[in-house]
């Protein structure tokens, strides 16, 4: 007799939920990593651990906790606001 895996209806997705703006901060800290680890290659050993702690401690985490930005422009309930004229 063999098992058979419920799955929830409705469970949450394993997937990050991420906007354009979290892959610009993550490509952000990307860079400033890569460019804290040619700092380090050149022998900047001042500049460079800025660079790295910044980009491993801050902006990466910023990138993945910053939620989903929300759509702008008209609320959908626009048009029932009650509107008094003079």
């Amino acid at each position: 007799m063999a098992s058979a895996k419920k799955v929830k209806k409705g469970a949450a997705s394993a997937a990050p939920d991420f906007d354009k703006r979290n892959y610009i901060i993550l490509g952000v800290g990307v860079l400033l990593i890569i460019l804290g680890f040619v700092f380090l290659a050149g022998g900047d050993i001042t500049i460079s651990p800025i660079l790295l702690v910044l980009g491993y401690c801050i902006i990466i985490p910023l990138g993945i906790l910053l939620p989903k930005g929300k759509d702008e422009g008209v609320p959908l309930d626009a048009d029932k606001r009650n509107v008094v004229s003079s």
